[in-house]
């Protein structure tokens, strides 16, 4: 397989990986880069398997936890960097939390957003509203139903894209990038593997310094798995709560994210 990245900013800048969710792609940290560059930092977005057309294993083990931060791990081994700062959104943050979990060695600080420590996402669907919220994750374990409904060019995927707080610009995008490439369905393979994920490869606790950026408007990812966070990080921890805010902090607030980031990045590189 082969996986594209973005590699950008200055050269000698403090290294900061920038992990996309679903159903995006690398494109959803345009707004963020520019202003971690003036800050001084480089950054590596990169597009991550299921979608790359060069990197669309058949299956769903090949998209389990494991090989998501093997592919980061390969990325920071091509770019010759022995660590970086870590950043990631959505399914993105939870690879992030896997790799600052399991390879503390390779990661000099973390920032999740949105999605809050495994462990504190797991107990949070027993104790808060978080399983009726992730109800489109038993939805998408379907076979070809999910890859219908969201390929699909009636109303259905923009009414369900708009109702996640997606702007009519970002839900073009997802039809020119995950539609029209073809993506739709590696993307899926993420939600996919869920039934063969290790539970030991998603629970370790985190010692790197760490951000969480949360929103409380986001409909998918309620208080619960965000309160519970901090019992997991044993390193440095910031929550940083963004009020009227969607699933969609990268686009939304980029501003205020690029600024969290920053702000871990170049504290921890003191």
């Amino acid at each position: 397989m082969e996986l594209r990245a973005i590699d950008s900013g200055p050269p000698g800048g403090e290294p900061v990986v920038l992990l996309h969710g679903f159903p995006q792609r690398a494109s959803s940290w345009d707004l963020v880069v520019p202003m971690l560059h003036a800050d001084g930092l480089r950054t590596i977005a990169l597009d991550q398997r299921g979608y790359c057309a060069s990197a669309r294993p058949r299956g769903r083990r090949p998209y389990r936890l494991t090989e998501l931060v093997g592919d980061v791990l390969a990325l920071l081994d091509h770019s010759g960097l022995s660590s970086a700062h870590i950043v990631g959104h959505d399914w993105g943050a939870a690879v992030a939390w896997g790799i600052a979990g399991n390879h503390p060695e390779r990661v000099r600080s973390l920032t999740a957003v949105s999605v809050p420590h495994p462990t504190a996402f797991l107990k949070a669907m027993v104790t808060s509203d978080q399983l009726l919220r992730s109800w489109y994750m038993g939805f998408f374990q379907l076979p070809f139903i999910p890859e219908l409904v969201l390929n699909s060019a009636g109303p259905l995927p923009v009414k369900a894209l708009a109702g996640m707080g997606m702007t009519s610009e970002m839900i073009e995008r997802y039809r020119e990038e995950m539609v029209g490439a073809g993506a739709v369905r590696g993307g899926l393979g993420w939600y996919r593997a869920l039934p063969f994920a290790s539970p030991r490869g998603a629970t370790a606790r985190v010692t790197v310094p760490t951000t969480f950026v949360w929103s409380d408007d986001d409909p998918a990812l309620g208080r619960g798995g965000a309160a519970l966070t901090e019992r997991f990080v044993d390193g440095d921890y910031r929550f940083v709560e963004l009020s009227g805010v969607s699933h969609w902090i990268p686009e939304e607030r980029p501003v205020e994210l690029a600024s969290a980031i920053s702000r871990r990045v170049l504290g921890s590189a003191d």
